[in-house]
């Protein structure tokens, strides 16, 4: 028994490099064509219109850029809606912006093809290529998938979730074994009916969707180890979990429902976390879980979904200044909420989201740094306020000094992840679950004892994966709601790994934020599948993602809407 623990042991290695090589090669290495949908004449000059928000201006960052003197750096946002219309918006400019002669009003003015558009002393004509050179053209872009199967790909994730089975029902005790095992059958059933649902309607690419279920399956492992009577509560929140990211990922098509209703989720989240300030309980100098009806979860992660949905949808509208005020105000309402909760690793989650959508939005890197100073010094005052933080901030670098005191839970986190070595123990083979928190806070360590520091490792690559990912494809989304949203995800997920991983080793104070997927914990499981949905709607590969519509179902746009006598102006 102890060589097929060995063998299996070795073969999981193996499994988990080839999935990651995999994803990767067929996520990072594939071509990323621009979608174009219009093209924007000067004189004999055209420029291609390859997004839905396109600023026009002398930048080099603009998207449509005029290289003139009487033209500002940005001076217009060219939009396209969803119905296929077209709309310019003067991005309170000196120069102004003019549709045939025109003035372009606060509210936008609508374009037709072929319409004459001055931007400062620039003219140009915008001609929409139409539904035939739209097919034509998504029919030579690259399709996601193409280049390395994603069945061979599942199924050899399948194996590896097999092999984790195995180890279990060789460690596990006999009353627990079939809900291990139920639980795995039903995760495994999960993974080929979401592949087979995807391929139905015509989706080929399945890297985003692998990568989660490979780190979700490391988590079911983590919960038959540390707490196998919760197996069938895990099962039925990877199930919910599941849904919910189709749910989202199905909301998110109508980028005009998803602006429109950007208020109301905040409201939400405000009130979420305001009752949870006002009625939950301080365990362990926080209070970040709120219990309803014998049901307990932490609001924090589900705020941090509607954080990335209210951010992206206030900021993808670049020619408001005032939603980058609302967006800092719903952002201070929602970190000073989780300090006040105590609870101030989701804190600086929050902030470092914060920072990478306020740069989006603003390209400014005063900006960030002016907000990094503030930071710090609420920092340092919190700490000041709050004791059992200044102790976290004590300890850290000196968890030997107190083994049995404060730094007890990170010492043994670093004996058990030595003591796994590069194999590990085997799956529920360890002995760091007995400690405290250990399968959430110390999540990285307990998968070190037990599957070994190669795979430990494979789950840090599969997050860092799905951010270069989401960072690459951005810059040739759509939309800049997908491309803000999929940058926030994944810098959250970055930061919850970071300060897991680190925290657990002590190369950074200890903050009791989970790992991806992997920690044990629902409302941790729920946020981290609903970001995928942000993700997923970043891919503009063709069959990419069920979230991006494909260009047929965009085409033929509706007829244009009739122009309103007596000017333009929205």
């Amino acid at each position: 028994m102890d060589s097929c623990m060995t063998w299996s042991k070795y073969a999981m290695i193996a499994l988990s490099l080839v999935i990651m090589i995999r994803c990767i090669r067929s996520m990072l290495s594939a071509g990323f064509e621009a979608e174009t949908w219009a093209t924007a004449r000067f004189g004999r000059d055209s420029v291609p219109v390859t997004h839905w928000e396109n600023l026009i201006g002398r930048a080099r960052s603009a998207d449509i850029r005029v290289d003139r003197g009487d033209v500002e750096r940005i001076q217009a946002v060219l939009k396209r809606l969803d119905d296929g219309r077209w709309m310019i918006f003067d991005v309170f400019s000196r120069g102004g912006v003019s549709v045939n002669g025109e003035d372009v009003a606060a509210g936008g003015a609508e374009i037709e093809s072929g319409d004459t558009i001055r931007v400062g002393g620039a003219a140009m004509r915008l001609q929409d290529i139409g539904a035939a050179k739209s097919s034509a053209l998504d029919a030579q872009r690259t399709s996601a998938g193409k280049s390395v199967s994603p069945a061979l790909t599942l199924f050899e994730l399948t194996l590896f979730e097999l092999l984790l089975l195995f180890q279990h029902l060789i460690t596990a005790s006999g009353t627990r074994t079939l809900s291990v095992a139920l639980g795995f059958a039903v995760l495994i059933l999960l993974e080929w009916f979401c592949y087979y649902a995807m391929r139905l309607i015509g989706r080929s690419g399945f890297e985003i969707e692998t990568i989660a279920f490979y780190l979700t399956s490391l988590g079911m492992s983590v919960t038959a180890s540390a707490a196998p009577q919760d197996m069938f509560k895990q099962t039925v929140l990877i199930l919910i979990s599941f849904v919910l990211f189709l749910l989202l990922g199905l909301w998110l098509r109508d980028l005009r429902r998803t602006e429109r209703t950007r208020l109301l989720v905040a409201a939400l989240a405000v009130a979420l976390l305001g009752l949870n300030l006002a009625t939950s309980d301080t365990l362990n100098g926080a209070r970040s879980w709120l219990s309803i009806a014998g049901f307990s979860f932490q609001p924090s992660e589900l705020v941090k979904v509607a954080y990335i949905y209210v951010g992206a949808a206030t900021l993808d509208r670049l020619y408001r200044r005032r939603n980058l005020i609302v967006f800092i105000v719903f952002s201070a309402i929602c970190v000073g909420a989780l300090a006040l909760i105590g609870d101030f690793g989701s804190a600086l989650v929050f902030f470092i989201c914060f920072l990478v959508i306020s740069f989006l939005r603003s390209g400014s890197i005063a900006t960030v740094f002016l907000a990094v100073s503030g930071a710090a010094m609420a920092g340092f005052l919190a700490v000041s306020i709050k004791p059992y933080i200044a102790r976290r901030f004590a300890t850290w670098g000196h968890v030997w000094e107190d083994v049995y005191g404060a730094g007890y839970q990170q010492t043994r986190a670093l004996g058990a992840a030595a003591g796994g070595g590069l194999f590990g123990k085997g799956a529920g083979g360890g002995w760091l679950t007995e400690i405290v928190a250990a399968d959430t806070d110390m999540v990285f360590a307990v998968i070190c004892e037990e599957q070994g520091l190669i795979i430990a490792l494979c789950m840090v690559l599969a997050v860092l994966t799905l951010s270069f990912f989401a960072v690459r494809t951005a810059r040739r989304g759509r939309s800049a709601y997908y491309a803000i949203a999929a940058c926030a995800a994944v810098s959250m997920l970055m930061a919850q790994m970071a300060l897991n991983v680190f925290g657990s080793l002590d190369l950074l104070p200890f903050t009791g934020v989970t790992f991806p997927f992997v920690s044990r914990g629902g409302t941790s499981l729920l946020s981290c599948w609903m970001m995928m949905a942000f993700i997923k709607g970043a891919d503009t590969r063709r069959g990419g993602s069920f979230v991006v519509r494909p260009v047929a179902e965009l085409f033929p746009a509706p007829a244009k809407a009739a122009r309103k006598k007596g000017g333009r102006g929205a």
